[in-house]
């Protein structure tokens, strides 16, 4: 076990508190304050926040006492710390500047996007996926890919703004929206629904640099580094939750297997460069952990 406790120094509500956090698992975090009867309330993202007077008890229960400043560092080695910038709290705003650079002219179709991605079911497909989708496409638009660049950018914004868990139609019904909200008869409209579709196989044509653009975007995860590629399938599973294990495994296999015979996985060569490798010995790993064999 490696759950660690700074002492108490940071003032709110009369008293002053203690982060309590893992170096492992959020999962062993949570048996761990389970177990010390410290309600999941006081969980805030990364760490619990523990008053004064529970500190003593903490680390004669097994915390292990360091500094503040040890602390964060050892969250932040762990590749458990949330960054600022993705908390709850500062996410939406980020986001909302985002698509107020975007489509300034419909503050409200913003705010309604928002809404749907932070949808309660959602466990993988949140506004930090939106948020890394956004961050990916900064990586792979070149100054060339202007006139294509607000399409792209609106596409991924409704990419999953319809998330129901059923493959295929949730993107059939985020297409859908996207219609109905920018208008039927419009190109850019037609565009965004276009691109959308794409990501229901992320299989675009040779040559169409919008839709390459946005699933190397939308795939990029798989190219995360192991911590926070585990992070991303153990939220996908928890979004198909009411899928027994046996049919979720066979379905998941499905669709790892599927993006292996993708070639390349990423079409953009900033893709490549930057994820194929580890994106293969990401969906490796996982296949064997379902008890599947990558090929």
């Amino acid at each position: 076990m490696a759950v660690l406790i700074d002492p108490p120094a940071w003032p709110a509500h009369g008293t002053l508190f203690s982060h309590l956090v893992s170096t492992q698992s959020l999962e062993e975090l949570h048996r761990f304050a389970e177990a010390a009867g410290i309600p999941r309330r006081a969980f805030d993202e990364d760490h619990y926040d523990v008053p004064a007077r529970r500190y003593r008890e903490l680390v004669e229960r097994g915390a292990q006492e360091v500094s503040g400043a040890d602390l964060v560092r050892a969250l932040i080695g762990s590749g458990l710390r949330v960054p600022a910038r993705r908390r709850a709290s500062k996410l939406r705003a980020a986001l909302s500047s985002r698509w107020a650079a975007l489509l300034p002219e419909d503050p409200a179709l913003g705010e309604e996007l928002l809404d749907r991605w932070a949808e309660p079911h959602r466990k993988y497909h949140t506004p930090f996926h939106l948020l890394a989708l956004l961050e990916a496409l900064d990586l792979l638009l070149q100054p060339a890919d202007l006139p294509l660049r607000r399409a792209v950018l609106i596409a991924a914004w409704f990419h999953d703004a319809v998330h129901a868990g059923v493959a295929g139609e949730d993107e059939r019904a985020s297409a859908a929206l996207a219609v109905e909200r920018l208008g039927a008869d419009g190109p850019l409209a037609r565009e965004v629904e276009r691109l959308v579709l794409l990501t229901a196989a992320h299989d675009p044509a040779p040559g169409d640099r919008a839709g390459e653009l946005l699933c190397d975007a939308d795939l990029s995860v798989l190219g995360a580094a192991e911590d926070d590629y585990l992070r991303y399938s153990r939220a996908v599973r928890e979004e198909y939750a009411h899928i027994p294990d046996e049919a979720f495994s066979r379905g998941r296999s499905a669709v790892l297997q599927q993006l292996l015979t993708l070639e390349p996985l990423f079409r953009t060569a900033e893709g490549r460069t930057r994820w194929a490798d580890r994106a293969r010995t990401n969906i490796a790993a996982e296949l064997a952990g379902l008890g599947s064999t990558a090929h």
